[in-house]
């Protein structure tokens, strides 16, 4: 293919516009959601503004921002995240809304807590314990305390403030942090799921938490504002874990999810190429949406010829990516295997990588080295 059809070829492909409930987004290109941890007190200011006003001009269409806590003292572990709770954040975050909206984009926050991934005595609020589902860490070894039903009352209506809040300060939908081994999905796992209420045990029980989490989310806002839901197979640390071995037991995580009333599944995986399950080339978000009929966002290493871990983990690689060509992606879409792309590093690394990808400049693509997270560029 020459580089000219290369070009034509993703800007068709790419600069289709996709809408669900209330929201339309211009093409098929999301911003990953990253932890940048540049909101000195957990107040998003100009320079936060100004960089997903930034990308936001050069062509995103659906901007998810980086985590941001909800209103729970044990949601963070640091006071240079954002939060999305307090007037200060909230003015911040309707800021950035309004450029971005400016700029054509449309965007999403995704509220988070970090669950037993927080470190005792750590900011905002160092005297909050850690809480997770059953008192163990990602390596199964006793850290913090279990959940009480007043904790996990208490954190579901923290989810459904932020996600009403979201909405009332324009954002264009909400994503809820479901992936990655924090709070949401330490229920989902049985490893740190250990628990024997109606919370724990079968599937559909660890389910059960995030699932009364949607549908108390659901409930905030209005019926056409989206709700978006990160999920992963893979934990911090722990890259090779598989909560779903089989197409079945997928289905089984999902379907109570897609009932409580999420609209889109946004399906992080390391490498977007790799198929999920033995016997079909679908990748997680591919599957997601055969499995639920709902749309699907991939990622996992878009536009860079390594994924995340040899560059954003110490010691396990040159900390450094090249640009790669994206025909495999582009072979995706146009089967409508999924419904947006979510591009990370690339994007950090290059603010301008939807606009040069859809007017043909791959050529000038930048590419992804460490170095890069030590400024908000």
């Amino acid at each position: 293919m020459s580089i000219s059809s290369g070009a034509e070829r993703a800007a068709q492909v790419l600069s289709r516009p996709f809408s669900v409930g209330g929201l339309t987004v211009r093409n098929r290109i999301a911003m990953a959601p990253m932890t940048r941890m540049f909101s000195p007190g957990g107040v998003p200011n100009a320079d936060v503004v100004a960089y997903y006003a930034r990308r936001a001009a050069a062509g995103v269409g659906l901007i998810i921002t980086e985590g941001t806590y909800v209103d729970h003292p044990s949601a963070g572990l640091s006071d240079s995240v954002p939060r999305f709770y307090g007037e200060d954040a909230l003015n911040g975050w309707a800021e950035v809304v309004q450029q971005v909206h400016s700029a054509g984009g449309r965007i999403a926050p995704q509220i988070w807590h970090v669950g037993v991934s927080r470190e005792e005595e750590a900011p905002p609020y160092p005297e909050a314990p850690v809480l997770s589902p059953s008192g163990v860490g990602l390596d199964g070894r006793p850290v913090g305390r279990a959940m009480t039903q007043g904790d996990v009352d208490a954190v579901i209506a923290a989810f459904a403030d932020a996600a009403a809040a979201a909405e009332r300060i324009g954002f264009d939908g909400v994503e809820l942090h479901g992936a990655h081994g924090y709070l949401i999905d330490q229920f989902l796992w049985g490893t740190t799921n250990r628990r024997t209420d109606a919370y724990g045990g079968d599937p559909v029980s660890r389910v059960r938490f995030a699932a009364e989490l949607v549908a108390a989310c659901r409930k905030a806002v209005s019926a056409e504002f989206p709700i978006i839901f990160r999920m992963s197979q893979w934990k911090q640390d722990h890259y090779d874990v598989r909560m779903a071995e089989t197409p079945q037991e997928l289905e089984a995580l999902l379907t109570p999810l897609a009932e409580a009333g999420v609209d889109v599944f946004h399906s992080s995986t390391r490498r977007y190429w790799t198929p999920e399950f033995e016997g079909s080339d679908l990748n997680l978000a591919g599957w997601t949406k055969k499995l639920t009929g709902k749309s699907t966002i991939t990622v996992g290493s878009v536009g860079l010829n390594q994924d995340f871990v040899p560059t954003f983990v110490p010691g396990t690689g040159s900390g450094s990516a090249q640009v790669a060509d994206i025909e495999n992606l582009l072979d995706r879409l146009e089967r409508d295997e999924f419904d947006l792309v979510a591009i990370g590093r690339a994007l950090l690394a290059d603010p301008e990588w939807a606009e040069k990808v859809l007017t043909g400049r791959a050529d000038a693509l930048v590419p992804y080295s460490v170095e890069q997270l030590g400024t908000l560029h």
